[in-house]
């Protein structure tokens, strides 16, 4: 006999993107599209929060959150602000980019990382399956630092060198590895030791383009990397979300236009992403479905 989800799972529906699975919470939030995708001011940020708690569900009734194009990971910051700052837990991002990256207009999809190591609920920040070259030299500047020295935040990538870090200080805050499968194989064993809560944030571009396509470059994972991940979060999981999916977005503002274009992001054609979100809606409903049997 099938049972129903202890958990409701919720669309922050900004781009049509996602699918809306069977019993799902469809948050419309299209009106806010141009204001928050790629970034927004805290003005910004702090006034669709607000919105937002008047709509979600308790934490606690709370399941996966859709969120729809990693042009809004940065959305994942909101819902993490929703945990009491005395309930610790360690999050876990799955991402081909760091996402603690310097940006000095309020948050964005790339930054949010850092903002998050700021929270007193947080304790560790893992992000893992980095193969972007965010983390190389020469973009070391725009890497926030602080999180990394103090030990809150590690980097685990592929085929990335970050050796940098140790000439600040934080040689141990980064992981390297050539494969997907050795990586998984070392978090796995080194969080066996973390007794902690866990919150999963999945940015789809951490996989191959062979799984699915997303308007982002992409990494190495396959779907039973976090397939892994999640099965190993059964009993300690307090949250979850989903980004990633793929949309196409003709900004209004010139300023995001040129900070998109220059962050290496393309615009992709409308016949090929109504193909891509086939796939992307199917891997979706499997992702739900087991984290349907992970929440503590």
């Amino acid at each position: 006999m099938n049972m129903e989800p202890l958990r409701q799972t919720v669309v922050l529906n900004f781009d049509d993107s996602t699918g809306i699975p069977e019993g799902a919470l469809n948050l419309d939030l299209s009106s806010w599209q141009e204001t928050i995708r790629f970034g927004c001011k805290w003005n910004q940020f702090n006034q669709l929060s607000e919105y937002l708690n008047h709509q979600l569900p308790l934490n606690t009734e709370l399941g996966c959150v859709l969120i729809g194009s990693g042009d809004y990971h940065h959305l994942t910051q909101y819902l993490l602000n929703r945990f009491d700052d005395t309930q610790s837990f360690h999050l876990i991002v799955c991402d081909n980019h760091p996402d603690n990256m310097r940006y000095p207009f309020g948050i964005h999809c790339g930054s949010w990382v850092y903002w998050a190591s700021l929270l007193p609920q947080v304790a560790r920040i893992d992000v893992i399956g980095i193969g972007s070259n965010d983390i190389s030299l020469k973009h070391a500047w725009e890497n926030h630092w602080s999180p990394l020295r103090n030990g809150k935040l590690h980097y685990w990538s592929i085929q990335q060198d970050a050796s940098w870090t140790k000439y600040i200080g934080a040689s141990s805050a980064w992981h390297s590895f050539q494969n997907a499968d050795d990586l998984m194989q070392a978090f796995l064993a080194e969080i066996s030791s973390i007794h902690l809560p866990m919150y999963l944030s999945i940015d789809k571009d951490v996989l191959s383009k062979e799984v699915v396509m997303t308007n982002w470059d992409q990494g190495h994972f396959l779907e039973h990397h976090l397939q892994d991940l999640i099965r190993h979060s059964e009993g300690k999981l307090i949250g979850a979300d989903i980004t990633g999916d793929v949309s196409a977005y003709h900004y209004q503002s010139y300023f995001k236009r040129f900070l998109s274009a220059s962050d290496g992001q393309s615009e992709a054609v409308s016949h090929d992403i109504a193909l891509w979100q086939v796939a992307q809606k199917q891997l979706n409903q499997r992702l739900i479905d087991a984290f349907d049997q992970a929440w503590m």
